[in-house]
């Protein structure tokens, strides 16, 4: 699968989407998720994970406008898309095929079921096909997505997942080139949302033409092997998801990949900065270049075990402590900081079953640290 998107559109005063972004036969089986797995979400393994680049960004940042721009939902004001060498919208040529044209699945936040409609029908409806024909196509598509025995009943009568998986399957029944998904889970319970998850990631790893529209960062971590980050309408990056987690390289990608610890740098030596914000001189892993303005750790990467000597120990003064149902996130500053008081809290989890207690000292090992630009 090949898609190039060049495309502007002006939403508000305040608001324009301007995207770009290309792939390439999709997203190949060496570009998958590595390394630890983001603060409190676990990923998948790697024979199981699916080819699926996603779009990760807060609510209003431009996902989904994107997503409707590259279905023919959405009209930009300008640019391009093309798709496997078709010319999809093209702004200076006066190009603007109709969504039917396409050749592109879109999955609704809400499934966009008919309601009067049964399964078997919201499935087949408009498939160029003879009566027969179509239900026999119908039939094994619902074998497929596990839905025997619900042919007949209307949306209303279905599970949050049932309804999910009849609009995927009312999808790809018609073969498209390329799969968009937005938001696939936000309808979902929390016990249904990773059940479907599961189920998604076996579909998709079938298919290397999924794009999948998220704020998650679990879910993006767990079901893309490559993520584009959009905020406010622009890219802020793009990335192998592991490599995008382990060094985000700006304040943006970090805080939508869940880094909780962002402070302001100043540098020292060549591998030493000051963390202002929170008052700590910290020895890096790397060389502390110019383009380096803030520093961030992650929750998880603190370690109780301290000993003096122990690299970027920091003696902890509690603030807050917070119990959550698996783990336990405490907040502190750093207690050797002149005002501590005014420091910005630090976030330190961990696991409720490690049971480490609350140490006088942490330490953070220098290749836990984040370079970030601004």
């Amino acid at each position: 699968m090949s898609l190039r998107v060049a495309i502007r559109k002006r939403l508000s005063r305040a608001f324009t989407l301007e995207t770009e972004f290309e792939t390439h036969d999709g997203v190949h089986a060496d570009n998958v998720p590595g390394g630890d797995a983001p603060e409190g979400g676990a990923g998948v393994r790697k024979e199981e994970t699916p080819q699926c680049l996603g779009i990760l960004g807060a609510s209003g940042s431009g996902k989904s406008m994107t997503l409707k721009c590259i279905a023919g939902i959405e009209r930009p004001d300008e640019g391009r898309i093309e798709l496997n060498g078709r010319v999809l919208f093209d702004s200076e040529k006066k190009i603007s095929l109709k969504p039917r044209e396409r050749r592109v699945g879109y999955l609704f936040q809400n499934y966009a079921l008919f309601p009067r409609s049964r399964v078997l029908e919201n499935i087949t409806m408009g498939l160029p096909l003879p009566r027969e024909e179509r239900k026999r196509r119908g039939r094994e598509w619902i074998a497929r997505f596990g839905l025997s025995g619900f042919e007949d009943r209307y949306p209303s009568q279905l599970s949050g997942g049932q309804q999910q998986r009849t609009a995927l399957a009312r999808m790809l029944i018609r073969e498209p080139e390329l799969v968009l998904l937005d938001e696939p889970f936000s309808a979902l319970d929390s016990a249904l949302r990773e059940q479907m998850q599961l189920y998604l990631a076996e579909l998709l790893a079938l298919r290397s033409d999924v794009i999948l529209v998220t704020h998650s960062r679990d879910e993006a971590y767990k079901l893309c092997a490559e993520i584009l980050v959009l905020e406010d309408g622009r890219i802020l990056g793009r990335g192998k998801t592991g490599e995008l987690f382990r060094n985000p390289g700006s304040v943006g990608i970090a805080r939508l990949t869940g880094c909780k610890n962002i402070s302001r740098a100043q540098k020292t030596g060549e591998y030493e900065l000051k963390a202002l914000d929170w008052g700590l001189t910290l020895g890096t892993a790397f060389p502390v270049s110019p383009e380096i303005t803030h520093v961030g750790i992650r929750a998880h990467d603190f370690r109780p075990d301290a000993p003096a000597g122990a690299p970027n120990r920091v003696r902890i003064k509690l603030t807050r402590r917070l119990e959550e149902p698996f783990e336990e996130a405490v907040l502190f500053t750093n207690a050797d900081a002149e005002g501590a008081e005014e420091q910005g809290e630090i976030w330190w989890k961990f696991s409720k079953y490690s049971k480490p207690g609350i140490p006088e000292y942490l330490c953070i090992p220098p290749e836990c640290l984040l370079p970030l630009g601004g």
